[in-house]
């Protein structure tokens, strides 16, 4: 650890690492994800603590190590009640939601507006009796619709919404008469979540066989 590295010993690179990986965690939208970004943070600091005799740092984040640990196994393991909801008509509360989430959608769907909403059907995931997402379709009326939005709160995201939505539903889209869903995005993190739930890339399209 007495290695020197630009002029400062390993073990003050490996204090400065923890700090960041420590800050990054608490950038993060995703509980989940904070939790293990601070997990390591925390571990990485615990060993730097004890290594330098600061028993203060040391101690202080091994347990917060330890309460990191038990938040993450109630998040992981916790059973989740889902309840989904299908409307023709867009209410009241969706206008509320979406002006809520406006700026955050927009991230992922910039030329969005709530005003699109009111000719499309909507679909909720609703988890623990929390609103976790809403989706947005229109019915091309050729078998196939286009999602107008996609969109999952920060705190869900972890594909679990979206493919909820599409299992619980799938059965009615046909009904409907639809059988295949078309997307199309410009961002990263929605074209991953896209192909995570089964979309599959068409040229500039991403396409889901119902």
């Amino acid at each position: 650890m007495d290695t020197i590295y630009f002029e400062l010993p390993l073990i003050e690179w490996i204090g400065y690492l923890a700090s960041t990986i420590v800050l990054i965690s608490l950038s993060l939208s995703s509980i989940v994800k904070l939790r293990i970004y601070n997990l390591i943070g925390a571990a990485i600091f615990s060993f730097y603590g004890f290594y330098i005799d600061a028993l203060p740092v040391g101690i202080m984040n091994l347990v917060i190590c330890f309460f990191n640990v038990y938040y993450l196994r109630s998040l992981l393991f916790k059973k989740e009640v889902f309840e989904g909801i299908w409307s023709d008509k867009p209410d009241e509360y969706l206008r509320l939601f979406l002006n809520y989430h406006m700026k955050d959608i927009q991230r992922f769907f910039p030329g969005f507006s709530a005003e699109q909403a009111k000719t499309s059907q909507m679909l909720v995931a609703v988890r623990d009796m929390n609103v976790a997402g809403v989706m947005l379709l229109s019915d091309r009326g050729n078998g196939s619709a286009d999602v107008v939005l996609d969109y999952v709160t920060p705190q869900y995201r972890d594909y679990k919404t979206g493919k909820y939505l599409l299992k619980k539903f799938r059965r009615m889209m046909i009904d409907k008469g639809i059988k295949q869903l078309n997307a199309t995005s410009q961002n990263d993190m929605h074209i991953k979540y896209l192909q995570k739930v089964g979309f599959v890339q068409t040229g500039e399209t991403f396409v889901l066989k119902i």
